[in-house]
């Protein structure tokens, strides 16, 4: 590889970081500049596809598979490449952002993977984005070790056999890095998040027989899907590693990608390693893409969709079917509970939900699940343990008994549930105290018991939005109105000050926070994503 030409790239407003040089390099800042250059132009042709499949949703309040890649799904010839051995068990995944704590906690957890995040779990603050990346190389350098200051308990890396793999996930392609700008306009965040985890780290993985690993988030068709391995070739040879060398897992959270799996496969095909049943951001895309599809597309309270509705089965069994027919793993979804570590009783109710909801996954075929805290890693392990026993996955499994209708996948009103009052508090509630640690640059958050993400947030504040929009009418006999939801926030933020004490409300971003909840739930004009104005306001 030659010598890269000065890069373009300026970083502004951006006040230096310690190591942040170690990072920033002119041979890495040249390599996404080079990204930027070659693919940013695509990525916005593809979030205008985007607005247009909405508009076209919005006109229908229909999706189904798509005609003109019927021969994709229909060629039973053709297969993703084989896992590699880091990722041929992957039996329980943990989630975090890659804050130096979480980072050595996560490796150590017993997990088969960590999902290394720069996305949902991570406000995209700059000493986050840039910070993250020093942690990961740290780690991989085994030089990170951190002291908790509030505790004084110390955490190091445990041996290497006893790590998690790691598989990194960077921003969603709708965000841009305000700090990173080349002729004064914004670098996509994805593309930075990735060509510094890349060019940095791809060859330091090879070497410790692993590679460099990707969860690809907030994918919405197969030519998202293409752009990215457009991308992997690139940057593959950019580096001088081999071809396939990367493998991705694409999150399936949205409900157009849901009806493209297969062809998101084909498309990665090369660089395939499997796909994910993102939950809480599978919701969110549906009432985003049906908000206005009228009351048969009304969500009821979060907390009552759970993955035994026949949609969300539907979504589910369909996404094993087509990882196996296809030689991909199938990844299962979160489990959010955060253990408390003052109510046994509060504990063991939720361990039990978390067992149900693993065995059920692993019965179903899935080779792996997500967890959010250590503590639930051996009650994931043991629910896939019971089905797997000595086998790295259960590829084998190739579900053929299962059939999915398009209309299946949104049979929103197949569930026999309604959106309650307690519902509306709580989304308050929880848009409230996520958008307000978020502000502060904490993208993973425990709120009752539950670790949150933009995911969470995203629902909670368009379910308002829609059930003021259809007029739901709560048991209690009050409608869902805007005015009723001003009035939920503002008894939420009176409570929250009582809770607090008036100093450290103070000290918060709460106020910010309640506003910023109340615009991207009653603005007549849908924002697309909470963060793209909360990024606006992030410091």
């Amino acid at each position: 590889m030659s010598a890269p030409a000065p890069s373009p790239l300026a970083i502004v407003d951006a006040e230096p970081l310690p190591r942040q040089e170690e990072v920033l390099t002119d041979a890495a800042l040249a390599f996404v500049a080079e990204l930027h250059r070659l693919f940013t132009p695509r990525r916005d042709e593809l979030l205008t596809r985007r607005a247009e499949r909405r508009a076209e949703i919005a006109r229908t309040s229909s999706l189904d598979f798509l005609p003109e890649t019927a021969a994709i799904r229909a060629d039973d010839s053709w297969k993703v490449a084989p896992a590699p051995a880091a990722l041929n068990d992957r039996r329980v995944e943990i989630t975090g952002p890659t804050d130096r704590k979480m980072t050595i906690n996560a490796l150590n957890s017993g997990a088969k993977v960590w999902l290394a995040d720069f996305e949902d779990a991570s406000a995209p603050t700059w000493e986050n984005v840039v910070l993250g990346q020093v942690n990961l190389a740290d780690a991989y350098e085994r030089r990170i070790d951190f002291t908790d200051p509030r505790s004084g308990k110390s955490y190091a890396l445990k041996d290497a056999d006893q790590l998690a793999t790691v598989v990194m996930r960077p921003r969603g392609w709708h965000l841009d890095e305000r700090h990173l700008q080349i002729d004064g306009r914004p670098v996509p965040g994805a593309l930075v998040d990735f060509g510094l985890y890349f060019f940095h780290n791809a060859k330091r993985l090879i070497e410790l027989g692993k590679g460099p690993y990707f969860y690809l988030p907030k994918t919405e068709s197969y030519l998202e899907a293409r752009l990215w391995n457009d991308i992997f070739v690139f940057a593959q040879d950019y580096v001088g590693i081999p071809q396939g060398t990367v493998r991705a897992t694409v999150l399936i959270e949205t409900i157009t990608a849901a009806y493209q799996m297969e062809e998101i496969l084909y498309e990665l095909r090369d660089h395939a390693s499997g796909l994910n049943a993102g939950r809480w951001d599978y919701l969110f895309s549906i009432v985003k893409n049906f908000r206005d599809g009228g009351s048969k597309f009304v969500l009821p309270d979060r907390n009552l969709v759970t993955m035994t509705a026949p949609f969300m089965r539907a979504y589910t069994e369909l996404l094993v079917r087509t990882c196996h027919k296809r030689g991909a793993h199938a990844i299962g979804g979160m489990a959010a509970f955060i253990p408390s570590r003052k109510d046994a009783e509060v504990n063991k109710v939720a361990f039990e939900k978390v067992k149900n909801d693993k065995d059920r996954e692993a019965g179903d075929g899935f080779d792996g699940s997500w967890v959010a805290h250590p503590d639930l890693v051996p009650i994931a392990m043991a629910s896939f343990d019971a089905v797997l026993g000595e086998k790295p996955n259960q590829k084998d499994r190739l579900r053929e008994d299962v059939s999915v209708a398009p209309g299946d996948l949104i049979a929103i009103d197949s569930l026999d549930a309604k959106p309650t009052y307690d519902g509306l508090v709580n989304a308050v509630q929880v848009g409230i105290r996520y958008i307000e640690a978020w502000l502060r640059g904490l993208g993973a958050v425990a709120i009752f018991n539950l670790m949150e993400d933009a995911a969470t947030a995203e629902i909670s504040r368009s379910q308002i939005w829609q059930w003021i929009n259809a007029g739901v009418v709560f048991e209690n006999g009050e409608t869902a109105t805007a005015d009723l939801a001003r009035k939920v926030a503002a008894e939420e933020l009176g409570k929250i000050r009582e809770e607090i004490g008036a100093d450290a409300f103070a000290a918060g971003k709460w106020q910010e926070a309640h506003d910023l909840l109340l615009q991207v739930s009653l603005d007549a004009d849908y924002a697309d994503f909470l963060t793209l104005p909360a990024y606006e306001r992030l410091v």
